[in-house]
């Protein structure tokens, strides 16, 4: 019977009860164990509680567990433990189980805490314990004092705003991991000394280890979470080298050193407090947990990569040897400063920002306060990078904390006042918000809560918001906040170093701009200065237009592979559209316009040098349809139409070049941002090329009416000719031509020649070079440039040797005559499907291959790098599939495909390959053919070799959407998968196993014909 009056149901939604029965229930049981109180006393101290239900359930259990102690407590008492355990149910259960303190803790509203104070009454809670003895008084102690820090810090959202105590609890909190670690040092000397873990260490021997716990990250920046890992190095000297020498002093450390940890995150009856991790030391888990200063110093000095160094900008001496661990900081701290001229400074800060991402799955991206976009990590990064940057000349940046350094680049003037402000206002919010995420389970945690119950009770936490959802709509403003002044604090200042802005607040001088423009990939700072000068400069609506816009898009240059490339290119293309009034609105007002253009700008030369000379197709960016490949018949209607409407064979040609190179950047455009792959790429560039050779040929018979009766038709060989090209490769031709019945074939050839030459000057393009190949032909080089029908027919059935019939298998007619084309596949399926395909043919087919890969390689070039004509690259596969095809080609009606990949499949399907084997042909077919077209796109030039330059490996990576630093695992992808291929190619095609020994390479002369050493005249192109 609840006494007083019947509460409703509706007075316990009121209080925020959320389980209304359960809590009445609880609350009546609970008046039994507290004589003296009232049920509206309670109700009004557990109103206050963040989670009412959660603090109910705790003050019962309290009440239960310790009879009369609840009733004991002055209703001020009272209403602050609810105010504790409705925050973090987890302290309430941890006063359960150890209540010692507790009404003393609730006497006062909480307190902060030095360093000085939290290691004197932890060591003192210690004091001549060993073993999981001390680590419990350790941890019992250390949660009572982390009681007053919250209580402290959830008062203070009471009576005011939770964020202006921000600094005083992170500082306390990292006062009482130092005052933790101290205390477990002690426990460790005293464990060794008792011979708790091992054989017990003489007292001499222990006090000869001088030991410092160098603390890093938030705890060295005493900007500590309520639960996070704390980031430490251990290093350590002798204090008597008489006493103890090299080999027993790091053996004594380690021990030491792994004897503390244990104490504050081993498993014991009262739970761990936190991890520890020595992770950041140098070489990670695989170094020694403790080392020498020597030593420490000499890595240091010779092997730490840039991002260790970024690691040590937080560095203190927390516990332990302070006098020891203040010296290893004094002298790495210059090399701290002096790591942003380091090599590839930008990359390395960005590989370690994506270190702490990468095992963050997708779905959490979003809800997460630290990692997510616009989170803790933003600010963070920016920070740190600025005092990395500006710190090499400035010593008044060299302070630890987030806030401090926010401080000091305001008051040196590398930051506006106000937008520092902002910033520092929505570290604190989401630092709070942490915090009291945190403080509930004493877990750590950065995710926000995705129902709407989580986001009630972190908001009655904080007191942030007075709703739920009003407490998301609030983060949801900080984020787009921090994410906008992010990009403002790095990159407005430096359109105020060239442009000298009198309207902005803050103006760098040019040596700061170029340290900041260094800073973030730019190689050549002057070049961009100069740039961005001529872009935004003077008082035109263009260049106000362009100085907002240029934060952001120098951070989507900065994310590319070359800024410096992308920035000129982008002046470039802006110059072309200066007379174009939607350019800068596209920018300006496009959704995805302006980064899309930042990326292909800076990811690739060949997209670049195109977009310069059709400026206008920046407007594709904004719509993905726009970028994707037309149908071949829309493009040869497009086509035939122009040709048709020119009266000049010249003008005719210029018109069909523009369309060609026109759709050539629109494939390129897509596939560098993503929106079409190399199928739609393959599938792209076989109709702009068949739509150009098709116009060319309309237009020259229109221009040149004596030549019509001749009936001309073009073969597509090789790559063209299988409809599977890439940006790399050639367009291989064969020209085929018939006489009428009334001409001479002498002057019929005579004449087809000429039409040929002539196709060859017009699709010559300067503005973007278009070579047609005709090298695959008959007698090679050395043969006419045109025959006849006949003159193949006759040619085939007498002097055709096997390469020949081979490299017909990707024989296609592509423009001309359709007829003529029908009636040379029938002469060529003939050949390259033959009834039967002696062993003699097939020898020859392996010995021709052997001395491909003996001969043809280029000089100096490491075969296995080689991305055609290398183990395991394109060349094994296509020969593979061509010999499977001449073997068993003429019972197969599948097997008859020009297609690589189709006679592929159709080898697997009539199980001359098995699935795994024909899986690993076509991984490593495709990722060459990748590789070769992604080299073109980045550097604008072809090769069929894996380069060993970063930048160039880079630039590939960055075109393939591969995240930056990952050059190590495509080199390690495409050894691997050529690898697999290999073993494939040399069992199916030589007939052999790793354990045999490699077919002998021929010692003939290769057939006359075979061309020059650039082609291996398989067809692979």
């Amino acid at each position: 019977m609840i006494p007083e009056r019947s509460h409703r149901l509706s007075d316990l939604a009121r209080a925020g009860f959320q389980e209304l029965t359960e809590a009445q229930t609880r609350l009546q049981a609970l008046l039994e164990h507290t004589s003296g109180v009232s049920l509206t006393e309670i109700l009004d101290d557990l109103s206050c509680a963040a989670d009412p239900d959660a603090a109910l359930i705790r003050c019962s259990a309290f009440a239960e567990r310790h009879p009369g102690r609840l009733s004991a407590l002055s209703p001020e008492q009272r209403r602050r433990l609810a105010i504790l355990v409705g925050a973090s149910p987890a302290l309430g259960d941890f006063f359960c189980r150890v209540p010692d303190r507790l009404e003393e803790i609730l006497a006062a509203e909480g307190r902060v805490i030095d360093g000085a104070e939290a290691t004197r009454e932890l060591s003192a809670a210690v004091d001549g314990m060993v073993g999981e003895q001390g680590w419990n008084a350790l941890r019992s102690r250390y949660r009572q004092l982390l009681a007053e820090v919250a209580l402290f810090d959830l008062l203070a959202g009471w009576s005011g705003d939770a964020t202006d105590v921000f600094e005083d609890v992170a500082r306390s909190l990292a006062a009482l991991a130092d005052g933790a670690m101290e205390a477990a040092l002690s426990l460790a000397r005293a464990s060794l000394v008792a011979g708790e873990s091992g054989p017990p260490v003489p007292q001499k021997r222990i006090d000869a280890v001088r030991l410092a716990v160098v603390a890093m990250g938030k705890c060295g920046a005493e900007e500590l979470n309520v639960v996070s890992d704390v980031d430490v190095m251990f290093i350590v000297d002798t204090a008597d080298a008489d006493v103890i020498d090299d080999e027993a002093l790091m053996r004594l450390g380690t021990r030491l050193a792994r004897e503390m940890m244990r104490a504050i995150h081993d498993p014991a009856l009262e739970p761990p407090l936190w991890q520890i991790d020595a992770n950041l030391r140098p070489e990670g888990r695989h170094g020694p947990l403790v080392r020498t200063l020597s030593s420490m110093t000499a890595y240091y000095d010779r092997w730490a990569k840039a991002w260790e160094f970024q690691a040590l900008l937080k560095a203190r001496p927390a516990a332990g040897d302070r006098d020891l661990g203040g010296e290893f900081v004094a002298r790495t701290r210059p090399l701290v400063w002096a790591s942003a001229t380091r090599e590839d400074f930008v990359g390395s800060v960005q590989r370690m920002r994506q270190r702490v991402t990468e095992h963050i799955d997708d779905d959490d991206l979003e809800v997460q306060l630290k990692l997510g976009p616009g989170g803790l990590r933003d600010i963070e990064f920016s920070v740190q990078l600025l005092q990395l940057v500006h710190g090499q000349y400035d010593e008044r940046l060299d302070v630890r904390g987030t806030i401090p350094a926010l401080e000091a680049l305001v008051t040196e003037g590398y930051v506006a006042r106000s937008d520092a402000t902002r910033l520092a206002a929505d570290y604190r919010f989401l630092r709070v918000l942490e915090h009291r995420l945190q403080l509930r389970e004493l877990r750590r945690t950065a995710l926000m809560p995705r129902d709407e119950e989580g986001l009630r009770v972190l908001s009655r936490a904080s007191r942030l918001a007075r709703t739920g959802s009003a407490l998301r709509e609030r983060w949801q403003i900080v984020k787009r906040d921090v994410r906008e002044l992010h990009l403002k604090i790095f990159y407005a200042p430096l359109l105020s170093a060239v442009a000298a802005l009198p309207e902005e607040e803050l103006v760098l001088g040019s040596a700061e701009a170029r340290a900041r423009l260094t800073s973030i990939g730019f190689r050549d700072p002057d070049g961009a200065i100069r740039h961005l000068a001529a872009l935004t400069r003077g008082t035109s609506r263009r260049a106000k237009i362009q100085r907002n816009l240029m934060p952001v898009l120098l951070q989507w240059l900065s994310d590319g592979t070359d800024p410096d490339f992308g920035l000129l290119a982008f002046r470039r293309v802006s110059e072309a559209n200066q007379d174009t009034p939607w350019y800068l609105r596209l920018l300006r007002d496009g959704t995805v316009a302006g980064e899309r253009l930042m990326r292909v700008l800076s990811c690739s030369r060949f997209v670049a040098d195109l977009l310069e000379s059709m400026p206008e197709s920046v407007a594709w960016l904004e719509r993905a349809e726009s970028l994707e490949p037309p149908a071949l018949q829309a493009l040869l209607d497009e086509m035939r139409a122009l040709a048709s409407r020119r009266d000049s064979i010249d003008d005719a040609a210029s018109a069909l070049r523009i369309v060609h190179r026109r759709e050539i950047l629109r494939l390129a455009m897509g596939r560098v941002i993503g929106v079409t792959d190399d199928d739609e790429v393959a599938r792209g560039l076989n109709a702009a090329h068949t739509a150009l050779l098709d116009g060319l040929l309309l237009a020259l018979r229109r221009t040149r009416p004596d030549d019509d009766a001749i009936e001309l038709t073009l073969i597509g060989m090789g790559r063209f000719g299988g409809g599977e090209m890439g940006f790399g490769s050639d367009i291989d031709l064969m020209a085929v031509c018939r006489a009428p019945e009334s001409g001479a074939p002498d002057d019929t050839l005579k004449r087809a020649s000429g039409l040929v030459a002539e196709l060859r000057r017009l699709i010559s393009d300067p503005r973007f070079p278009v070579d047609l190949d005709f090298d695959l032909r008959p007698e090679g080089k050395n043969g006419p440039l045109v025959r006849s029908l006949e003159s193949y027919r006759a040619y085939y059935a007498r002097w055709s040797v096997t390469w020949e019939t081979q490299a017909l298998l990707r024989a296609r007619p592509v423009a001309g005559s359709a007829q003529l084309g029908r009636d040379f596949v029938a002469l060529a399926d003939e050949l390259r499907y033959p009834a039967e395909f002696p062993e003699q043919s097939i020898r020859e087919v392996r010995r021709i291959k052997a001395r491909v890969e003996s001969e043809r390689l280029p000089r100096g070039v490491e075969p296995n790098r080689h991305l055609k004509l290398g183990p395991g690259g394109i060349s094994d596969v296509e020969w593979l599939v061509q010999l499977i095809q001449l073997e068993h080609g003429s019972r197969h009606p599948d097997l008859r495909t020009v297609s690589t990949l189709g006679g592929l499949a159709a080898a697997v399907s009539l199980e001359y390959l098995s699935d795994e084997s024909g899986e690993h042909l076509e991984e490593s077919w495709r990722f060459a053919s990748e590789i070769r077209s992604a080299g073109r796109l980045w550097s604008g030039k072809s090769s069929n070799v894996l380069p060993f330059a970063r930048e160039d490996l880079e630039g590939i990576a960055g075109v393939l959407g591969l995240p930056s630093g990952q050059t190590t695992e495509l080199e390690e992808r495409w050894l691997s998968v050529a690898r697999r291929a290999r073993a494939v190619f040399e069992r199916e095609f030589f007939g052999y196993s790793e354990s045999d020994e490699r077919f002998p390479s021929h010692s003939t002369p290769i057939p006359t014909g075979w061309g020059d050493q650039r082609r291996d005249r398989s067809g692979a192109q």
